[in-house]
């Protein structure tokens, strides 16, 4: 048996409705990422038929892929060797440089399309954006003098890079540049896009009015805000879980006998003695996703992992050779192997 992912489509979409109907109270507007799990189409498939805004992903393939009436959105700011693509596969996108906009304004004149964009804003999480004490209001100009570029409005990201949690304080950094933007070119901006599931903490009467927009994703299929990594009550945080085989049970030392070098990662490790112990063997490795992004049931510990075998302690429970252990994920464990072609997705 290959490991696999089972994917509940039931808790998915009740997580689904469940924020999304949160979201709507405060009238923010969402887009449903998809990268985490790859746009997979069970998946996209409930998507459809929530009432969100759109489909959001990073990666140019997910979008092509991806089949609906609804708004697909490119998260990552394109790279100006794929701006065709763009046009041809998002409806909007996220963009910071002005030498990219003028490329989708090119391409999008070829197809005869009006191609909308939101303009991002570094308040000092330090990934995309222009960094907010040195935005010039000329490149309102510039964009609006594009004919087949929209400018939908403008959004920030926190938390992905930098780890910025977002704040009031922080937020008002782009509720000025905002002000500033209408009453100068004397406009109202159409979307204030305010970050993904770290905004979550704030919807209980806290988050700006001026934001209506958020990407969730972590949200949904995880179930929690990413501020804190508190789960939200009421959500599953079990859509995806990870099932593998124990290819072998033995009692073992903690600490390797003979000289020790480095492994197979080129890294030098630690080990604690805690004499002889059960030790499984699981069939799955570094190749598939991190032993750091899995959450082991009670009674199971993990020690570590090489390309293709996960090794963990068995404290307590009756196992034996050919029987399953079922882990939950957190974000990067679900990101690893929804993207690993040796794990077979399970749809539940």
């Amino acid at each position: 048996m290959s490991a696999k992912i089972h994917i509940n489509l039931d808790k998915f979409k009740k997580n689904v409705e469940f924020l999304t109907d949160k979201l709507h109270e405060s009238n923010i507007n969402v887009f449903a990422v998809s990268k985490v799990f790859c746009a997979e189409k069970p998946l996209i498939d409930i998507l459809n038929n929530c009432d969100i805004a759109g489909i959001a992903d990073s990666r140019i393939l997910n979008l092509k892929k991806i089949k609906t009436n609804k708004s697909k959105m490119l998260l990552r700011i394109p790279a100006i060797s794929e701006v065709s693509d763009v046009i041809e596969y998002a409806d909007i996108s996220l963009n910071s440089e002005i030498a990219v906009i003028r490329e989708l304004n090119d391409f999008a004149k070829r197809k005869n399309v009006i191609h909308k964009i939101i303009l991002m804003i570094d308040l000092g999480d330090l990934r995309e954006g222009i960094y907010f004490n040195d935005f010039d209001y000329n490149i309102i100009n510039e964009i609006r003098n594009l004919k087949n570029i929209k400018l939908l409005g403008i959004g920030t990201n926190l938390t992905c890079y930098g780890a910025v949690i977002p704040t009031k304080q922080t937020y008002e950094l782009l509720n000025e540049i905002k002000n500033n933007i209408e009453k100068m070119y004397k406009i109202k901006l159409e979307v204030i896009s305010g970050g993904n599931s770290s905004s979550i903490y704030l919807l209980d009467g806290k988050i700006p009015d001026f934001i209506n927009q958020l990407r969730i994703g972590e949200g949904f299929v995880l179930g929690r805000e990413t501020a804190f990594g508190r789960n939200i009550e009421g959500m599953h945080d079990d859509i995806f879980t990870l099932e593998v085989e124990i290819i072998e049970l033995k009692n073992k030392p903690t600490i390797p006998f003979g000289e020790i070098g480095v492994d197979a990662f080129g890294r030098k490790l630690k080990y604690v003695d805690k004499g002889i112990i059960k030790r499984a063997i699981l069939n799955i490795g570094k190749q598939d996703v991190s032993c750091e992004y899995l959450i082991p049931p009670k009674g199971v510990n993990i020690i570590g992992s090489s390309s293709d075998h996960l090794i963990v302690e068995i404290v307590s429970g009756k196992y034996g050779i050919g029987d399953k252990i079922v882990f939950k994920l957190n974000y990067g464990g679900i990101l690893g192997l929804m993207t690993s072609s040796y794990v077979e997705k399970v749809y539940e």
